[in-house]
């Protein structure tokens, strides 16, 4: 963080951004790529300028649309009451002296959320988003890396967890403050109440206070630290800024249509890049209302309540609407239809198979009705997927991004005939791309620069120098290559990193470590089994080699291999209690023989038989 300029430097400094972004936008309208559709954009400095213009643009229009319980019906928050609600809690979040201060961010998705998100980074500090799967330890940890001297959390389970932390010693946090208190619980022991901060912050902007009003941002500096998913040991916090964050909003939208009718579906947690940058902000952006689902058991009845017309959610939501889809097909559509749309799953042209209108219609109430656009992110999907919500009449497009670059670096245009759903998508304006350490067929690591990549790694700078060159690229660690058309096409992964069916990434030492802490493990292998639901492999996988005499210690020396198998199985099982969903072994395989290694003693991870038992 810079220090303080008078008014007159401020000001000249903010017109300086504006002009960056203006002439970017200048350059973007008389760009000579057709893929970017929708290029009549306005210029926002940062994430502050973004919410200020967006309320005088939009003014009463809905927001965030949510229940307060899943029995409720929806309400609507307004562009208005959310920035009023900003500055009052931002106002507030000054006068606890949190100034410059990391605050961590962890709940539900919901409007406070969102706002918090805002006025942290609209002239506070840095917000720390924080995954709301991680168990006690994780946090703790995260916490500590993360330099957090607040922490706001959007439910009572999170806050039960950070005040036993803070209370324990464990962390040294200035203030808890929680969404699930009407009224603060302890103050002098910074125990405090969101609600209350807020009616604080009204108070002190009616008392004349201005200071949160008149912050001085700029958009160059952090605003966010997001922790790479996964372990701890090995997780980076991913430096973002204002100038990142909003840029990669507003070019995603280059093309993709986003209208100010818009109704867009929040199914993903907004600690998530993804959903964050190409949801929330986005929608703040365009105009567009984020309406909040209660969780993935109410999504069809909250969809028929909400009728979205945009909805982004990683593969395995969109693979299973697909397979319901067709079972419901199955049920109610002669053979003679199915045929018809079958033939997508065997290459057809999708735009030769033109459904009836009652039973695209009937289809499309899945979604609620009104659906125009799918977004698929965090993982690769089934083209075929895509090509049948497609085949409907829908945009059903997918693209590609990482943490680092916050995060969509490609995205495939939502036109048809600029549709190129094999790939991961066209590149973003301002986002270059080389291949590096290319083969004969031009594949080789994928390497990015562009606006929109990270600052670094919160104090990191050897991961730092790694990830990013002097001249600014940007190694993803992803294996690929670039056609012609600025297309990007994955085809592997450089890194050892798990992504898993819903766009988690796992990353296999971290669990690698807690298994060999087992006393009857000697060496172990983490590996990624089918993400296909139906596959009897399907989730992380953990290849063992047994320390016999451990297990003979515990087990005798006449055991069998079927109880050893069964004491494993008990130790992985009492591991999983303590991981989130995401990260816990699914399947085991034993094995008795040593594994093959390099030179260097190391175990080669992707020999196929280090897999096996």
């Amino acid at each position: 963080m810079r220090n303080s300029f008078t008014e007159t430097e401020y000001r000249n400094i903010k017109l300086r951004e504006r002009e960056v972004i203006e002439t970017m936008l200048k350059e973007l309208r008389a760009s000579k790529d057709r893929r970017y559709m929708y290029r009549d954009k306005y210029p926002v400095t940062d994430l502050k300028d973004m919410l200020v213009q967006a309320a005088e643009r939009y003014g009463d229009a809905p927001l965030f649309r949510q229940k307060d319980t899943p029995r409720d019906d929806y309400r609507d928050i307004s562009f208005r009451q959310v920035l009023d609600d900003v500055n009052a809690l931002g106002t507030a979040l000054l006068d606890l002296g949190l100034s410059k201060g990391h605050i961590g961010l962890i709940g539900r998705n919901c409007a406070e959320w969102g706002e918090t998100y805002l006025a942290v980074t609209g002239g506070v500090g840095v917000v720390v988003p924080l995954d709301r799967e991680l168990k006690e330890q994780e946090l703790a940890q995260l916490a500590h890396k993360g330099d957090l001297t607040a922490v706001v959390t959007v439910s009572k389970k999170h806050y039960e967890i950070f005040r036993n932390l803070k209370e324990s010693g464990a962390l040294e946090l200035s203030y808890l403050i929680t969404t699930s208190l009407e009224s603060d619980e302890d103050p002098e022991a910074g125990l405090l109440s969101w609600h209350a901060l807020l009616a604080r912050g009204r108070a002190l902007l009616a008392e004349g206070r201005t200071d949160y009003l008149k912050a001085q941002i700029f958009n160059t500096d952090p605003v966010a630290i997001l922790f790479t998913s996964g372990t701890t040991g090995v997780a980076k916090g991913i430096m973002l800024s204002s100038k990142n964050l909003v840029l990669d909003a507003i070019l995603c939208m280059t093309m993709l249509e986003a209208r100010p009718t818009d109704v867009c579906f929040s199914v993903l947690p907004m600690h998530h890049a993804y959903e964050c940058t190409a949801t929330f902000l986005d929608c703040v952006y365009s105009g567009a209302c984020m309406a909040f689902c209660s969780g993935l058991k109410y999504m069809r009845k909250e969809l028929a309540e909400v009728k979205p017309t945009v909805m982004l959610a990683v593969p395995l939501i969109f693979e299973s609407f697909y397979h319901r889809i067709q079972k419901e097909l199955r049920e109610q559509i002669n053979n003679k239809l199915l045929r018809k749309i079958f033939l997508l799953e065997e290459g057809a042209d999708p735009g030769r198979i033109r459904l009836p209108r009652q039973i695209r219609k009937r289809i499309l109430a899945v979604f609620g009705g009104n659906i125009r656009t799918l977004i698929s992110g965090g993982a690769a999907i089934e083209p075929y997927v895509l090509d049948f919500f497609c085949s409907l009449g829908l945009r059903a497009v997918q693209g590609y991004g990482l943490t680092e670059c916050s995060p969509i670096i490609a995205l495939n245009p939502d036109k048809p005939k600029y549709m190129r759903n094999h790939s991961a998508g066209h590149l973003l304006p301002f986002t270059e791309c080389r291949i590096l350490d290319s083969d004969d067929n031009g594949i080789g690591e994928i390497c990015f620069r562009g606006p929109t990549v990270m600052l670094g790694y919160y104090q990191d700078p050897e991961h730092t120098a790694e990830a990013i060159d002097e001249e600014g690229w940007f190694r993803s660690g992803d294996l690929g290559y670039l056609d012609p058309d600025q297309y990007v096409y994955i085809t592997g992964r450089r890194k050892n990193v798990i992504l898993t069916g819903n766009g988690k990434n796992v990353f296999p030492e971290e669990l690698e470590a807690y298994l060999q802490a087992i006393p009857y493990v000697r060496e172990c292998l983490v590996w990624g089994g089918n993400t296909d639901p139906s596959s009897p492999w399907n989730g992380i996988c953990a290849t063992l080699l047994l320390d016999e005499e451990a297990v003979a210690a515990k087990l005798g020396p006449d055991h069998s291999d079927q109880e050893a198998e069964a004491l494993l199985q008990t130790e992985v099982d009492r591991l999983n209690e303590t991981l989130p969903r995401f990260k816990q072994i699914a399947h085991l395989i034993i094995r008795k023989r040593e594994f093959t290694k390099t030179t260097s003693m190391k175990i080669q991870r992707f020999i196929e038989d280090n897999k096996r038992s």
